[in-house]
């Protein structure tokens, strides 16, 4: 470049006395409006837009901030600039410093996660692993500390750019959020809203030191193993269910499932029989009278169904046990597992009561062997 080009650019940029800045851009967060060597002409027009703020720095110190508006650059407007500078009596043009143009916008749907999984100790499960993710918005709240701790002399600070380290510090923050609320594990994710305030509580200083304003934070979902998700939901049922109904619902589920098998040997039978069911239901529409001799016949020829064996509970450790049947009862009592004084419960008594109270247990003691036969 020549001698002659360099003065015309310096003209051109001297005379020039609008300063602006009109964001094409949806993630720029500061701009640095570009003057030749940073000159700026006396009584320059500033124009700020709304969702604007103008700063000032002067060789690396922040100077004046200008709020949305229209302004004369002179010694009244930049009281700040004008003492650095040391100006007693006005200041000649042009004059040296450099702005910057801060978004003060809601920047919103901003995405974060957990790179990696967060260890957490369950009194029940023990050492288990979570992760999560979610969104938060934030806005510049203080322009002239965000422009002098994180933007430095960066000419166009994106979205980009500050996102990197909002991402570190919330993954910092909630993961001692929840070290610290030791909830149980399944209450994660089903308490997301009272976390998500919680953690935006705890965040929002360390975003203000910085200049910013974490204007919303969302925890979408916390996830965990699959392995521990289903001992959850196995949990979870083994403390609710009836361990009797459940026994029952799953002899029935099977007996169903079999009879839907119609090639196996039991979904035949189950056929068999419902066809059995089914023609003597129709002989005894068509004949009441043989549909009554057959049902008696069937009735006189088929044998008493066969007694129920007797089912016991019993109590260890202040843990209830069972149901099992007087030999496996038996083998208990063998093995030293209970005792003359552990408490029994069968089906028909009011109350539990020690294994010695109950006739039947009573030969588990001894003492039963008759006398010898008279001489």
């Amino acid at each position: 470049m020549g001698l002659f080009d360099e003065i015309k650019k310096k003209l051109s940029h001297e005379f020039i006395d609008i300063i602006e800045w009109l964001d094409a851009t949806d993630d720029t967060i500061v701009h640095r409006f570009e003057r030749y060597q940073n000159e700026i002409k006396n009584n320059a027009k500033l124009i700020v837009r709304e969702g604007q703020i103008a700063v000032f720095i002067n060789e690396g110190q922040l100077a004046d901030v200008f709020k949305p508006g229209t302004y004369t650059l002179n010694t009244q407007n930049l009281p700040l600039l004008t003492t650095l500078k040391g100006w007693k009596y006005g200041f000649d043009s042009p004059f040296k410093a450099e702005v910057y143009f801060v978004n003060t916008t809601l920047f919103t749907d901003e995405k974060w996660g957990t790179k990696n999984a967060i260890i957490l100790n369950d009194d029940r499960f023990g050492l288990t692993e979570i992760r999560a993710f979610g969104t938060y918005s934030f806005r510049i709240q203080d322009a002239g500390k965000f422009v002098v701790d994180v933007v430095g002399t960066d000419g166009n600070f994106t979205n980009y750019e500050v996102n990197e380290h909002l991402k570190s510090l919330i993954v910092t923050r909630f993961t001692d959020t929840v070290g610290e609320a030791k909830l149980p594990i399944e209450l994660y994710a089903a308490n997301t809203s009272e976390l998500s305030e919680t953690c935006q509580e705890v965040m929002q200083p360390e975003f203000g030191r910085i200049g910013i304003l974490l204007e919303r934070f969302y925890i979408e979902n916390v996830s965990m193993p699959e392995e521990l998700k289903k001992e959850i939901f196995e949990y979870s049922r083994l403390d609710k269910l009836d361990m009797n109904k459940l026994t029952q619902f799953k002899t029935a589920k099977a007996i169903e499932e079999a009879a839907k098998n119609e090639g196996g040997t039991a979904g035949a039978g189950m056929g068999m029989g419902m066809g059995f069911a089914l023609a003597q239901q129709m002989g005894g529409m068509m004949n009441p009278q043989m549909g009554q001799n057959n049902t008696m016949n069937t009735q006189a020829s088929m044998p008493p169904p066969m007694p129920a064996q007797v089912q016991y509970h019993y109590a260890v450790n202040g843990a209830q046990m069972g149901p099992i049947p007087i030999e496996k009862l038996k083998e208990l009592f063998a093995n030293r597992t209970i005792n003359k004084d552990s408490l029994i419960w069968k089906q028909g008594m009011a109350n539990w009561s020690a294994l010695q109270e109950i006739e039947e247990l009573k030969a588990f003691l001894g003492g039963n062997t008759p006398p010898p036969l008279p001489q």
